[in-house]
């Protein structure tokens, strides 16, 4: 720069001089900053670094329309578990009492770290590895622990898809396959299965036919072909959905994520015609107070929300890093998590009608069978027709004409009432069997559509239905997956997203042996649930407590034009930290009083047997979940130490294509200089002010008053406005 500069001039100066960033640039020699780069103490190499994440930024794809986005968010958080685990919780906790907790918590933490995803996702643009980097380069591990996550997940989550496709093949025929019992021959002789004879057609064909399920998780028993290929199939739709990107699952999502519902709504006028669809609803609905204080059901009640959104996972954050930083997350936030709320309620009314609908069919079949027994006394004389009410007609027995013949003979008959095997045959028996997860869909579900009109097409349906659901929730996790690792390690995306579904296959064979329904339950129930609410509590923390609620708020504003709720600043600050605090006790201290077990299928007693997991099986269940978060606390040493590079020694300045971008590395430990992070100029106005107030030479320059070091994204790079912009 020339010593009589004007700028120079007032480097040795005391006076504080306002000026223009135009009367600033005017002054020094011109800068084609359209074609060069300009590294200003850097290291070597500093050049091509920037303008490489300046590229990647400007060619990152971006979602083709805001309704894609939407359908995106709702695909990957409305999955399999509002199908089949929301009705299983409130059939086991209460019915509408369970809606209580429920809500509350989808209030107080699902919604705001939700859009605390959304959010942070949107405003840095990278995957889950980059956004906590940039948070606080500490917690960096976060992002790769959720990966690591995603992969346990979608290794079982697959498998599941597996099971619906073969169930969805075996739907195109007339009876279906599972509503009778297969009949042996021998000879002359014909019998039936006696496995099936004991259990139920629907059970028998699932454990038996589908899984050819061994007796415990240390039996392995060899791969299931069946469900080998089932799986291959699988992993096949999943790598095309994905192996573009966001430009081949933008378009599967139109389908995916809208089918499901054209589906559901048929199943619910469909169900409401059912004779004892009304008694299964209001059996949902009648609420039981008691459970409300249920410390357990709270649990489950957050557990549910986390899963039912899809935190911590990461996909939530890699869908939002396509936004355009103008979008109104906060909108997003509440529009899915309604939508999310209302599919499990809306799920949950078919589920009941339907098996209202099966309660009444398995209460009749009860009431047959036992006058048959009734009948058979009488005729042996070991009970009086006497006992029988003269009104009662064997021929057109009621339910409550044999509730009122059962009360008469265990009143008179108290005593020898055990040896007789009568059943009270109660509809409210049959509608509190809580069916959980899996059997809920390939059990007590396909039971009832065997009784449907035209059942194959019913069937049909829904098991595409539960193939779509699970597609989209496949698409986000692996969105999770390759988004962030793409972004951190420039790595091909086609290749990488192929090598992982190739991957990811291999590894699922573990699924399919005639154990694997075993240790699909291992990895549902156990290796996910405590790294995933570790990671959201410390992304919480990371975002509240270190970044600063405050400053965050701040940008938010800035970037959506307009100031959140207060209400989210004490949720994010206090109110969801605790209560994720609570959870996480709980949930270490449940594992402690109840060691972790599986309902095994034992073939000779053809009924469920709950064991517990070996010592082998355990150590593999600790080591999962060690795996799952050994990220974070290595990562925080690595840096502590500086064993590790947080990326920031340089600062460098580049300008290309109109637009000006500042990269931070390897600062100094009391260096405090931080990036302002501003948006592009045709998204929104600067954050930074049109006149600076330069102070002398010992003044501090208005790129080092900036905060905490923490706050930078791998090598730092971050948006500022074009040179014009600022002019």
């Amino acid at each position: 720069m020339p010593k009589n500069s004007k700028v120079t001039q007032r480097e040795h100066s005391n006076e504080h001089v306002t000026e223009s960033v135009a009367d600033l640039l005017a002054l020094e020699e011109p800068v084609d900053y359209k074609q060069s780069v300009l590294n200003v103490a850097g290291e070597t190499g500093g050049k091509q670094k920037a303008a490489e994440e300046e590229l990647d930024v400007e060619d990152r794809p971006a979602w083709n329309s805001k309704l894609q986005y939407i359908l995106a968010q709702i695909g990957f958080s409305v999955g399999l578990g509002n199908i089949w685990r929301f009705p299983y919780l409130c059939q086991k906790n209460g019915g509408g009492a369970y809606l209580v907790p429920y809500l509350v918590l989808l209030i107080i933490i699902g919604i705001p770290l939700f859009f605390l995803e959304l959010a942070v996702g949107q405003r840095i643009r990278r995957g889950s590895i980059g956004v906590w980097h940039y948070v606080c380069p500490r917690l960096g591990g976060i992002g790769f622990s959720s990966c690591i996550v995603c992969l346990f997940v979608g290794l079982y989550y697959n498998v599941i898809i597996g099971w619906s496709v073969f169930y969805f093949f075996k739907s195109f025929q007339y009876p279906l396959p599972w509503s009778e019992c297969p009949v042996i021959r021998n000879g002359t002789v014909a019998v039936v299965e006696p496995e099936c004879e004991k259990s139920s057609a629907t059970t028998y064909f699932w454990y038996r036919e589908a899984l050819d399920i061994s007796n415990s998780i240390s039996e392995s028993g060899g791969l299931n072909w069946k469900m080998t290929l089932c799986l291959l199939v699988a992993w096949s739709i999943v790598g095309m959905a994905v192996v573009k990107g966001i430009q081949s699952s933008g378009k599967v999502m139109y389908f995916s994520s809208l089918f499901p519902y054209v589906v559901l709504a048929c199943f619910l006028v469909r169900g409401l015609l059912l004779r004892g669809a009304v008694d299964g609803i209001l059996h949902m609905f009648t609420p039981k107070l008691d459970k409300m204080l249920d410390p357990q059901v709270w649990r489950e009640a957050a557990t549910q929300v986390f899963f039912a959104l899809g935190l911590g996972f990461g996909g939530v954050i890699a869908f939002s890093s396509y936004n355009k930083q103008d979008n109104n997350c906060h909108f997003d936030a509440a529009l899915v998590s309604f939508i999310n709320f209302f599919t499990s309620v809306l799920a949950t009314l078919v589920v009941f009608a339907v098996l209202g609908f099966k309660a009444n069919i398995m209460n009749e079949k009860c009431v047959v069978e036992n006058a048959e027994k009734i009948l058979g006394y009488l005729n042996s004389n070991v009970l009086s027709r006497d006992l029988i009410p003269p009104h009662v007609n064997f021929s057109h027995l009621t339910t409550k004409d044999y509730s009122e013949m059962y009360n008469v003979i265990m009143t008179v008959k108290e005593k020898q009432f055990p040896a007789l095997g009568l059943d009270p045959c109660l509809l409210e028996d049959e509608l509190d069997k809580s069916v959980q997860g899996t059997g809920l869909a390939f059990i007590a579900f396909t039971e009832a559509m065997t009784h449907f009109p035209a059942s194959p097409f019913w069937s049909v349906m829904f098991f595409l239905m539960l193939i779509n659901l699970g597609l989209g929730s496949m698409i986000g996790t692996m969105a999770g997956i390759t988004t962030p690792i793409i972004d951190t390690f420039k790595v091909p995306k086609e290749i990488f997203t192929v090598g992982c579904c190739v991957f990811a296959f291999f590894v699922g064979l573990l699924f399919v042996q005639r154990s694997g329904n075993y240790f699909v339950t291992m990895f549902d129930d156990y290796s996910a649930t405590l790294p995933l609410t570790v990671i959201v509590i410390l992304e919480n923390i990371a975002v509240a407590w270190i970044y600063g609620t405050k400053k965050f708020m701040q940008e938010l504003t800035e970037m959506l034009g307009f100031r959140p709720y207060r209400f989210y600043f004490y949720m994010w600050k206090f109110v969801s930290p605790l209560f994720m605090a609570v959870l996480t006790t709980a949930s270490i201290i449940q594992l402690g009083v109840s060691p972790p077990g599986y309902s095994a299928w034992i073939k000779e007693e053809a009924a469920e047997r709950y064991l517990y997991f070996p010592n082998w099986a355990m150590a593999l269940l600790i080591t999962l979940i060690a795996v799952a978060t050994l990220p974070i606390p290595v990562v925080f040493i690595l840096r502590h130490f500086h064993l590790l590079s947080d990326g920031s020694n340089t600062l460098s300045v580049s300008y290309k294509k109109g637009r000006m971008m500042k990269d931070i590395s390897n600062l100094e430990e009391n260096d405090e200089t931080r990036f302002i992070l501003s948006k592009v100029p045709s998204e929104a106005p600067s954050p930074m002010p049109t006149h600076r107030s330069y102070l002398g030479p010992g003044s501090t320059s208005p790129l080092e008053t900036s905060g905490n070091p923490n706050g930078r994204y791998g090598s730092g790079y971050l948006l500022a406005s074009t040179p014009e912009s600022e002019l």
